[in-house]
């Protein structure tokens, strides 16, 4: 398979939310290629989904050094820093997204009851 397929392979396995089989994919591509920006955010995504919050930080912070003036990649950062109680961190890389124009990310919780389902 080549590269290309790889990675399409993973983003069929992100989208159907087995985000882990996703990263399994992604980890050797990243690794034969660390300036794939496609797969180096993808597989921050895949390990920010499957809650391994500290592979999801230093992939997101690889992606900030390889390009700087994204600003959700700062805020992917943030959130990963959030998540793993480090606030005072993560407000410094909010406030360079914010500034970059990126919005804001706010979790929104959806809970179904009984009622919700009559």
């Amino acid at each position: 398979m080549t590269t290309y397929e790889d990675y399409q392979r993973a983003t069929v396995f992100f989208d159907a939310k087995d985000y882990i089989s996703a990263a399994r994919i992604l980890t050797p591509i990243v690794a034969d290629d660390p300036s794939n920006r496609a797969a180096v955010e993808l597989l921050g995504r895949a390990y920010f989904h499957s809650a391994q919050l500290s592979r999801a930080e230093e992939t997101f912070r690889r992606l900030v050094e390889l390009d700087p003036g994204n600003g959700w990649a700062y805020e992917a950062l943030a959130r990963s820093l959030e998540r793993q109680s480090r606030h005072d961190e993560a407000a410094r890389h909010r406030k360079l997204a914010q500034a970059m124009g990126s919005d804001t990310s706010i979790e929104i919780e959806v809970s179904v009851t009984a009622g919700n389902l009559a």
